[in-house]
């Protein structure tokens, strides 16, 4: 497999000159488009009950043709990569601009900066030392507890690469690793199970995941998380302080908050933050942004799927609204600039504004101080899975780690706690941002309009007033 940077030429056969010749009469007249090419290998490996269980490899390449006019979007896309399929694309989204004139939009400006390497994860690592790497975690989380009763490991990698061929001869290409490591771990005392897991990964080979230093705090963590799970008491409910933990409760912005901050969103108005820009919209001393542009990391993107460098984009600043996260087509309606958040699947999918990694930035305040300002409440340090209506930011998220707050100090685990609130009201709630802003470990998937791309989450530890838990047990 060539990894040259004709690769979709050099390989298919497809002549350059005649391909470009197509997407430039298709998109006569339209106001903007593409013709996005891929190919994508990808592999994954499943770890369970002592054996593995699964090993995967799969192949995907096609291409997607869209013409923009307007609001108005014509999209074809196809698995064979040859010259009569992007012709018969052709035939069919140029009727979007038919009897439209548009004014092409500019192309996108380049920059020389990758945050990545072009390393293929499937053929960097040898197919035995990844099956190896799940055994001997599977084998060392058994060997540190008697308790442990099941343990599953799992490891993925893909290499993707893309081209984008706009009009008028300009081709944008990149190259994209990308890896994830997990391990779960179920233990049991006196009849009694819990769980406890943890992921990590990047945009990288697999070199870091397979030391022994990484895999061996993965499956400590997982076995801290499982023990402590053990020990919990029924949450309490109703409305309380509520204290999250730094790094992946950032997820909890993300869908709280993040998407409502989408320009799709806010130029349809739908969002609760649609036409609040320079509005105070959350507490001082919040500031969230939207980075694409951290070296290695699971959001990270050279270019977005339109061709637009990623860039880091100031969201809210110290609680005032200060911008949207745009493609170009939402970027153009609204009259700004795009901020390379254009995103898209895969070749099949329409691009839209997207979340890259998304994060608060720290404060000023000790995290143990903040926990010893809290007389009675919660701290919940990790979190499962996730719901939010953005057109009024609801949302409903379970915690998988999370302990009482007693006089200042951190007391028994709970279990079965779920946070309940509105994003745009919880922004106003935070009364202290600590000084430990922390990325996720890698793990982030966003889901949106049936569409999943990698992302990355972060915050601070971080006090809210008067949220509301969902619990078992009465609050006190």
């Amino acid at each position: 497999m060539s990894h040259s940077s004709d690769l979709f030429f050099t390989r298919t056969g497809m002549d350059r000159s005649r391909v470009q010749a197509t997407v430039d009469e298709a998109l006569n007249g339209s106001d903007d488009g593409e013709l996005f090419l891929e190919y994508c290998q990808s592999e994954s490996f499943a770890f369970d009950d002592g054996r593995l269980k699964a090993a995967t490899f799969d192949t995907t390449q096609g291409f997607g043709l869209r013409a923009v006019a307007g609001e108005a979007t014509g999209y074809a896309h196809a698995t064979e990569l040859s010259e009569d399929a992007i012709k018969r694309a052709a035939e069919t989204v140029r009727a979007v601009a038919r009897g439209y004139s548009g004014v092409a939009a500019g192309s996108p400006v380049r920059t020389n900066k990758k945050f990545y390497t072009d390393i293929d994860p499937l053929q960097s690592t040898a197919f035995e030392k990844k099956v190896k790497l799940l055994e001997d975690m599977n084998a060392y989380a058994r060997s540190k507890d008697s308790r442990v009763r099941q343990v599953s490991c799992s490891l993925s990698g893909e290499w993707q690469q893309v081209e984008i061929v706009r009009a008028g001869g300009e081709a944008y290409r990149d190259i994209r690793p990308l890896v994830r490591i997990n391990v779960s771990v179920v233990v049991e005392q006196d009849g009694r199970q819990e769980s406890g897991s943890f992921g990590g990964g990047g945009r990288s080979g697999y070199d870091t995941y397979v030391t022994s230093d990484y895999w061996h705090e993965a499956v400590d963590e997982a076995l801290r998380q499982a023990l402590v799970n053990l020990q919990s008491v029924p949450a309490p409910a109703g409305e309380m302080t509520v204290v999250l933990g730094n790094g992946w409760p950032g997820i909890l912005l993300h869908e709280a908050i993040g998407h409502g901050l989408e320009g799709d969103f806010n130029r349809k108005k739908t969002s609760a933050f649609a036409g609040l820009l320079g509005e105070r919209v959350a507490s001082p001393g919040v500031t969230v942004v939207d980075d694409g542009t951290i070296d290695g990391r699971r959001g990270s993107l050279s270019i977005d799927d339109e061709g637009t460098p990623t860039s880091r984009t100031v969201l809210i600043e110290d609680g005032i609204l200060k911008g949207y996260m745009q493609d170009r087509q939402n970027a153009r309606l609204m009259g700004v600039a795009p901020t390379g958040n254009g995103r898209r699947q895969s070749y099949a999918c329409q691009v839209m504004p997207r979340m890259t990694n998304t994060y608060m930035l720290g404060g000023t305040t000790d995290p143990a101080e903040i926990i010893a300002s809290v007389k009675n409440g919660v701290y919940a340090t990790n979190f499962g899975g996730g719901q939010v209506d953005i057109t009024n930011g609801k949302f409903v998220f379970s915690c998988t780690e999370a302990y009482l707050i007693e006089n200042g100090k951190v007391g028994a685990p709970i279990k079965g706690a779920t946070l309940i609130g509105n994003g745009p009201d919880a922004l106003t709630r935070v009364k202290m941002v600590g000084n430990d802003m922390k990325l996720d470990t890698g793990v982030g998937t966003c889901g949106k309009n049936g569409q999943s791309v990698p992302v990355g989450v972060g915050q601070p530890t971080l006090r809210l007033d008067g949220l509301t838990v969902g619990g078992t047990a009465q609050a006190a």
